[in-house]
């Protein structure tokens, strides 16, 4: 599965989460079986070129997630104290993360 996470940079799974419209890029994971097998980064969401991605982690609620909603991703909200990937991550596996619902 495909997960979007904005983040500060490419700094790999230390690469910490910000409100997206600061992100200076967005983290694509691939994680599969309760292993991330990738981390790509791209400078816009759009570069991915529509191909499929289940979930999008924001780092908080009040955040706009209608767009996201409505291509069909999930979205997921971190807690306190979850900032970078690894964590997030972390988090993601044990369904540590706070969904955002209509």
């Amino acid at each position: 599965m495909l997960i979007w996470i904005p983040v500060d940079g490419e700094n790999g799974n230390a690469s910490k989460i910000v409100p997206q419209l600061e992100a200076k890029k967005w983290a694509l994971v691939d994680f599969e079986e309760g292993v991330v097998k990738s981390i790509a980064f791209y400078s816009t969401i759009e570069e991915l070129g529509g191909e499929w991605v289940d979930f999008i982690i924001l780092s908080h609620k009040f955040e706009n997630y209608l767009d996201y909603m409505n291509e069909g991703m999930m979205v997921l909200v971190v807690r306190e104290g979850q900032e970078t990937i690894e964590e997030i991550i972390e988090a993601f596996k044990f369904k540590e993360l706070d969904e955002i619902g209509l």
